[in-house]
């Protein structure tokens, strides 16, 4: 299916630019407005290519209940793969489930486990809402995407421009060489500090992921 889209980061100069940030802040307040004020949410992301018969979609699942068990309301953005997966074992838990999809030409159907969705055009609103007051992050393997977020939330909290939370790394034989390469090169070189390194955890237990996230240190 073609989807055309205006893009605001190809827009010439002399396209109407008020009409497309006029648009951006009625996406943020639209889909703002449907979370619920007394929710405990957790954000899952990871990767829509994830096939059903990946070790990773299963662990997905797994940690959709679990959070759902634990009382906590699972946001994702709303896609397949790792998004599907989590929503799926939050909704079939009883848990509530959230979705911030976007605008896409491929990979941008809603899964069927979403109870309040919202579609954004521009993937910066879909990021901050995927992102805004939720109690912490449960990160699985994924692309460029999912390093896109994993890197935003992790800028965010080491600049406080968000407050500290919880972020949890779920596959080892996945995230090791990235975590080893961010303290041989970047704490090495004094780009990050200790404190910047705290706040992440490393875990191939689902259990483990919801204790951390239960007893982080706000």
């Amino acid at each position: 299916m073609s989807i055309k889209q205006d893009i605001i980061y190809q827009s010439s100069l002399g396209d109407n630019l008020d009409n497309a940030f006029d648009n951006v802040a009625k996406e943020l307040k639209e889909g703002n407005a449907i979370f619920k004020k007394d929710d405990k949410v957790v954000s899952v992301f990871g990767s829509a290519r994830l096939k059903e018969d990946s070790k990773y979609y299963n662990l997905s699942i797994e940690i959709g209940k679990k959070l759902a068990e634990h009382g906590y309301s699972v946001l994702t953005g709303g896609g397949p793969g790792v998004m599907e997966a989590s929503l799926q074992g939050a909704f079939n838990a009883g848990g509530n489930t959230y979705g911030i999809n976007i605008i896409l030409p491929h990979e941008q159907i809603n899964n069927a486990y979403i109870k309040h969705d919202y579609l954004c055009k521009h993937l910066f609103t879909r990021k901050v809402l995927l992102i805004k007051g939720v109690e912490g992050y449960v990160i699985m393997p994924g692309g460029y995407g999912t390093l896109d977020e994993l890197f935003d939330v992790l800028t965010l909290m080491s600049t406080n421009i968000q407050n500290i939370k919880p972020v949890v790394l779920i596959g080892s034989d996945f995230w090791s060489g990235l975590l080893e390469w961010i303290k041989s090169s970047l704490f090495a070189s004094g780009f990050i500090n200790q404190k910047e390194l705290d706040f992440v955890y490393l875990t191939d237990c689902t259990d483990e992921a919801i204790q951390y996230i239960n007893n982080f240190k706000k």
